[in-house]
């Protein structure tokens, strides 16, 4: 369809989504000066059959009258063309340049009572107009609710239009009477039986109030089990009255149900009662928690005063008070860079929410959203203040590696990576967003791909040591120690207390077998933070297998002494106690790992071998039969197992296990013959039957009878 011109007139020049009913393009009317935009709906049936699409055709011009009917409203987009083309259907509608509130309406931010109250009044205000002319529009939620430019709310893609199509799409000749059209959540119990209602309507924007309230999105709302209904109060701070009008907004029974968008706002308006001398005034700005700084006050009441004054026509005094907008949106941006700066994210936040409740189309504020937002972790949230920024400055290089930091943050890796691209076409330039891409690839263990982006990093900053010792860690990763050790030297050369580094460094060694070197890393990990645990394990490790028990026994202990319930300290200490022939302190070590982890077999076995040594035959047996209870088919278990079965001349048992043994590992010598031994030990104590000698039977002959 790109580039397509429809019936000599609409060029289509995007594409903005598509689904089951059908696909939505922008495209500039050619014939109109300027070229301005429209939306193009396209409806295609999946049948072409002569009844199909005569149904098509019908419903279409129906459905499209409708459309034209509503869009004479200011806040519902205008039908500017219908047409049929080669037996599919289209739509033209006016583009409205803004976005869905689905960007306001965000998980964990909450809004006041009084700022839904507003955004009801206004969003009811549309939704009257649309039930005087008898239609239910069926599928409000925040996506469907546009801000405008000018700050006002405009109601978009209506239920009637997805009835076309899905009529046709489930046509046997004659349409399906009934059509379940919506968003899950915000669906009613009759209209997802196919029979919705006026008060169908009502429901969703009580969703969505409750959405705005509670800060929680409709699928994760409570319900009661019993009567169905909705569980929210609980989590919103408002008045009895204003959560009894929701509440009648969103019954599960739809006649309990306001039944009209009329007759809500009457409701809501008898809410409110404001007193004979107060003039309500409905603010058209988003219902974000804005406050006008106090220096500010006197600039607004000296141009309204000039306004009475000189008698300014209604364009200029709205351009003298946009200006003031953008002055005091810039301002506020301001301010949030230096709470940024003070690490003072939440008021940082406040200041930027401000400045685009004021100036919607700021891009450096909602950037300003995005990365404080990420400092705050909630990364969903700074998603969508990134590409709210991008949408009004498609070349901003920073909104695009901050959107790639957050989706890192979201493990949505391969899109993480398309925006890093971005930024890098944007700007080359920048070692952290090299960086930060090779970080990416190496998650995904792509690590050629990760060095060959370090790489760029140091082209631009050579002294970068977090660029180094990444790109060491994707040398450790694909086994290339050598050069990964260049990599941490260097790291360390630039920051000598790098922790990671020296750490990484030792690991490194390790697997070159160099020990002592190893060691000496570690020990620089550990005297730059006395806390890094990893570090003190591994030396320890490597003492083990240098065999210098009473050290390592030393550098176990100085994990234990910060953190009690490292397993592996306490296993460790365990295993050098026993080689250091301390076998009771060896239990005790044993004893409290098996305490931390009880499932572990190793550690039985261990705990066993110990036991065994000081002749604690029964204590031993146990520990085994609870490393064989978590690992059935380590043979060791079962060999030691036997062996203290053995030495309490418990034969029977001990060739019983010995057998185990064998079953796992069948050509095990030592297990065959202590097998053998313990057979020869359980027939030589075993009783021998009293054999008696047999004795020959007396011969008897028959007589001969005689002749």
């Amino acid at each position: 369809m790109l580039g397509n011109t429809l019936v000599g007139r609409y060029q289509i020049i995007s594409h903005l989504g598509g689904g089951g009913f059908g696909d939505t393009f922008v495209a500039c009317d050619t014939h109109l000066p300027g070229s301005p935009k429209c939306v193009v709906k396209k409806l295609q049936p999946q049948s072409k059959d002569p009844t199909t699409l005569e149904i098509a055709r019908r419903l279409f011009d129906t459905e499209a009258q409708v459309l034209y009917k509503l869009g004479t409203h200011d806040r519902i987009p205008q039908l500017l063309a219908y047409f049929e083309d080669n037996a599919e259907f289209y739509l033209v509608q006016e583009l409205i340049p803004g976005y869905n509130l689905s960007q306001e309406i965000t998980p964990g931010t909450t809004y006041s009572e009084t700022e839904v109250t507003t955004l009801l009044q206004e969003i009811l205000t549309i939704l009257e107009f649309v039930h005087q002319q008898n239609v239910i529009h069926r599928d409000i939620n925040p996506r469907n609710i546009l801000r405008r430019e000018d700050g006002k709310l405009v109601l978009i893609d209506f239920g009637a239009v997805k009835q076309i199509t899905t009529q046709i799409i489930n046509t046997a000749g004659q349409p399906k009477s009934t059509v379940v059209i919506g968003t899950p959540g915000y669906i009613p119990g009759e209209q997802a039986q196919g029979n919705p209602k006026f008060s169908s309507d009502i429901y969703a924007v009580g969703i969505v109030a409750i959405q705005a309230l509670t800060g929680v999105s409709p699928l994760h709302i409570e319900h009661d089990s019993e009567t169905n209904e909705i569980i929210w109060r609980n989590q919103a701070n408002v008045s009895a009255e204003f959560a009894d009008f929701i509440d009648k907004m969103v019954c599960y029974d739809f006649r309990q149900r306001y039944s009209t968008a009329t007759v809500a706002l009457t409701a809501l308006s008898e809410l409110q009662k404001p007193s004979s001398h107060t003039v309500p005034v409905t603010p058209t700005l988003p219902p974000q928690k804005t406050k006008f700084l106090s220096s500010k006050k006197s600039i607004v009441l000296k141009i309204l005063f000039a306004i009475l004054l000189i008698g300014l026509t209604g364009v200029a005094a709205t351009y003298i008070i946009n200006n003031v907008n953008i002055n005091n949106a810039i301002e506020l941006s301001k301010q949030g860079n230096t709470f940024f700066e003070l690490q003072r994210y939440q008021d940082a936040l406040n200041s930027y929410r401000q400045a685009t409740a004021m100036r919607p189309n700021y891009p450096q504020a909602w950037y300003g959203q995005g990365k404080t937002l990420a400092k705050l972790e909630r990364y969903q949230e700074a998603l969508t203040a990134y590409d709210r920024a991008i949408q009004i400055l498609p070349d901003y290089v920073e909104a695009w590696s901050g959107r790639g930091f957050v989706l890192q943050k979201l493990q949505r890796y391969q899109e993480a990576i398309a925006s890093f691209d971005k930024a890098l076409q944007l700007n080359q330039n920048s070692p952290e967003v090299w960086n930060a891409k090779g970080e990416t690839f190496s998650i995904l263990k792509q690590y050629d791909n990760a060095i060959n982006a370090y790489n760029k990093a140091l082209e631009l900053k050579a002294d970068d040591h977090v660029a180094l010792y990444n790109k060491g860690l994707a040398f450790q990763n694909l086994k290339q120690y050598d050069e990964a050790i260049t990599a941490y030297n260097k790291a360390v050369e630039i920051k000598s207390n790098y922790v990671g580094a020296w750490y990484n460094l030792g690991n490194s060694l390790v697997n070159l077998r160099r020990y002592e070197d190893a060691i000496k890393a570690y020990d620089q990990a550990v005297k730059y933070n006395a806390n890094y645990y990893a570090a003190w394990l591994s030396k320890g490790n490597i003492l083990i297998i240098l065999q210098r028990y009473p050290e390592a026994i030393e550098t176990f202990n100085q994990v234990l002494k910060g953190n009690s319930n490292n397993y592996q300290a306490w296993y460790g200490k365990g295993w050098s106690l026993h080689q250091n022939q301390n076998y009771a302190e060896a239990i005790e070590a044993y004893n409290q790992a098996a305490k931390i982890k009880p499932k572990n077999y190793q550690v039985w076995y261990s705990l066993g071998n110990s036991q065994y040594n000081l002749q604690k035959y029964e204590d031993a047996i146990a520990s085994y039969s609870q490393a064989v209870r978590h690992k059935p088919d380590h043979y060791e278990s079962w060999y030691s197992r036997g062996n203290a079965l053995y030495n309490l001349q418990r034969y029977k048992e001990a060739i019983a296990s010995y057998d185990q043994a064998i079953k796992y590992k069948p050509n095990d010598q030592p297990a065959i013959r202590a097998r053998t031994e313990a057979q020869s030990q359980l027939d030589a104590v075993t009783p021998q039957p009293i054999v008696l000698p047999t004795m020959p039977s007396p011969e008897f002959t028959m007589p001969t009878p005689e002749n």
